[in-house]
Formats: C-alpha cells, sequence, structure tokens
C-alpha cells in the first residue's frame, strides 16, 4: 500500500516547518507568510498528492466540511434539480460536500435520512422540495443550523423561497403593456379551500399578484378555470375547452404554470385562435420545453438554482435566526404575447 504523504513530508519537500505549512494548508487566518511561502507550499503538496487528513481535522475544528441536503423528489425532476446544482456550485466553492438523500413522500424516510445525516455530524442541513408546501421536520440537534429551501414548517426556521408575488405581478404587466385592458382568462385557480399549506404556501401569492397588478390597472380578469392539478397539459386543455365552452371572449390567457399552457395552446387552436394573433398566453416556470413550443411561450422562470445557491450560502454561514428569502422569478420574454 501506498504511504501517505502527510504535512511533515511537504515541509521537508518545501524546506520549511511543519508548523508554516500546516498554516498554509489549514488556511489558519492571522498569519504573516508571504505570499510566495503559501504558493511555494500548495505547489509541493500538489506535486506530492497531499490529501488533509479529514478525521483530524473534524478532532481539531470540530467541522466536518459536509452538508446534509434531504429532498422529496427534487433530484428526479427535470428542471427542479438545478436547485442541487446550485447547491454544489457553492459547495464546492468554499471546499464543502454535499450528503444527498432522497425521500419521496414518506415521513419515516426523512427521519430516517436524517439520523444518518446526524451520524456523519453535518455541519448544516438543507431540506428542499419540489413543490413549495408546509412541511413537518423531525427533531434536530439545537445550534445546527437549518434552511427550508422552497418549503415552510411551523418551527422558526431560514427559509428560501421563490418571489411569487412580484412574478405574478410582472406577468400581469405584460399582457397590460401589450395593451390586453379587456378580455383577460386565467386556467388554473383553485376552487374555494384547496389552496392550503399542504398544497403551496406560495401560490396564493402568484394569483395575488396578478389581481393587484391588474386591479391597479382598473381591470380584471372576467373568466377563470378551476384546474387543482397542474402536472399534465390534459388538464389545460381541459381547464381552456371550459372557458371558451362557457363563452369566454378571450384576447389574452394567464396560465398558472407552463404544463397548463401547453394544454392551453392546444383548446385554442381547435377553436380556431391563433396564439399570439388571436390569444396572448403567459404563464409561470419555464419548463424547458417552454422555449421549444411554437410560438415559444412567454413565461416567469422559477429560480431553482439561484435558490439552491442562496439556501447553502446561508447554511455555510451558519444562519440559524427565522428569515424568509425571497428569490427573484426572472420574466423570460418570448412569442406568445402579441406585441403592442
Amino acid at each position: 500500500m501506498t504511504r501517505r504523504t502527510t504535512i511533515a513530508d511537504v515541509a521537508a519537500a518545501a524546506g520549511l516547518s511543519k508548523t508554516t505549512v500546516s498554516m498554509v494548508l489549514n488556511d489558519r487566518p492571522g498569519t504573516r507568510l508571504s505570499p510566495e511561502t503559501a504558493e511555494r507550499v500548495r505547489a509541493v503538496a500538489q506535486e506530492l498528492q497531499y490529501r488533509p487528513n479529514l478525521a483530524a481535522r473534524v478532532l481539531r475544528q470540530g467541522r466536518t466540511r459536509t452538508v446534509g441536503f434531504v429532498s422529496d423528489d427534487v433530484t428526479v425532476t427535470r428542471y427542479a434539480s438545478a436547485m442541487i446544482r446550485g447547491l454544489l456550485d457553492v459547495a464546492d466553492d468554499q471546499d464543502h460536500t454535499v450528503l444527498i438523500a432522497e425521500t419521496g413522500h414518506h415521513p419515516e424516510r426523512v427521519a430516517k435520512a436524517v439520523e444518518t445525516m446526524l451520524d456523519r455530524r453535518p455541519d448544516a442541513v438543507v431540506f428542499g422540495f419540489m413543490a413549495a408546501r408546509r412541511v413537518s421536520l423531525p427533531a434536530l440537534p439545537d445550534g445546527l443550523p437549518v434552511v427550508l429551501l422552497n418549503g415552510r414548517t411551523d418551527r422558526p426556521t431560514p427559509v428560501v423561497l421563490p418571489d411569487e408575488r412580484t412574478a405574478g405581478r410582472a406577468m400581469a404587466r405584460v399582457l397590460l403593456d401589450a395593451g390586453h385592458r379587456d378580455h383577460i382568462g386565467l386556467v388554473g385557480s383553485f376552487p374555494a379551500g384547496h389552496l392550503v399549506p399542504e398544497v403551496s404556501v406560495t401560490l396564493q401569492d402568484r394569483f395575488a399578484g396578478i389581481h393587484e397588478e391588474l386591479a391597479a390597472a382598473g381591470t380584471a380578469v372576467v373568466a377563470t378555470a378551476d384546474e387543482t392539478s397542474w402536472s399534465d397539459p390534459e388538464h389545460g386543455y381541459r381547464a381552456t375547452r371550459r372557458l371558451l365552452a362557457g363563452g369566454a371572449r378571450l384576447r389574452a390567457l394567464v396560465a398558472m404554470n407552463d404544463n397548463l399552457a401547453f394544454g392551453a395552446y392546444r383548446a385554442l387552436r381547435e377553436a380556431g385562435l391563433s396564439v399570439p394573433d388571436d390569444v396572448s398566453v403567459v404563464s409561470f416556470d419555464d419548463d424547458v420545453i417552454a422555449s421549444y413550443v411554437r410560438p415559444a411561450l412567454t413565461t416567469a422562470r422559477i429560480p431553482y438554482e439561484e435558490m439552491g445557491r442562496t439556501a447553502m450560502r446561508m447554511a455555510l454561514d451558519g444562519e440559524v435566526e427565522p428569515q424568509t428569502v425571497l428569490v427573484p422569478m426572472p420574466v423570460q420574454h418570448r412569442g406568445s404575447v402579441l406585441s403592442p
């Protein structure tokens, strides 16, 4: 077995003391070493393929340089997996490793995943969710930084969420700026009592933003189609057909997510209506397909990657004070809105 390179080996090769080499390789603050000396140590360490003894570092510093990430369906979801990319980028920049556990929607798996991660003494834990909903967290040690990514809990905890109210206002403003003041429909509203926190803690803000911006302009949605499931274009197709069958005279349509918008495209086309010449369409999420449908869909992007980055920065900063950080949802202007 090849002998592991030690700090003593690096010190001997660099012609420096073990103390000096240790200060450089452990990034010890407050040293008066010259940049040239530090660079020489790092070059020799790389040449000798030195790797720090993590077990010793944990004992010395009391930190493992690991962060736990527990999610429901994030890792297997096409666009929400960008959360993980954001988490990993920030962790890598700060020389941390991310331990990832996927639990589906099984509370017992969450508890087991957390227990397993705590055995590895992470410096922080981030919980991430596909849909921004209220969740229950298992018991966690006092003082352990915990951040909720795209979710809320009854426990005072730092939270990172998309800024849905501002996005709702922005998408309504897109239609207003295109000259739409009347005949605006909405696909994907929830029947009274169905939009509970266990379903979503942000969608009510999306709805509110749309209605607030339209009201400020002296107008309102003229017709809505309830649809409590948004997971398939078929739902948007059915809802838009109901709007049209009810006699709604549409010139613009707000779909509450891209799947509903894709279905609305089909229903409008079957009714002999063209997007955007007859009906402008806007939406939310920025699914990967949104830029490929024709016309390409104007939509507000859920900033999963930036949300992941934000959550990891908060976790590594040791954030424990309860706060809500809202990440902007940028509008992706494409061809589904008629130019004024």
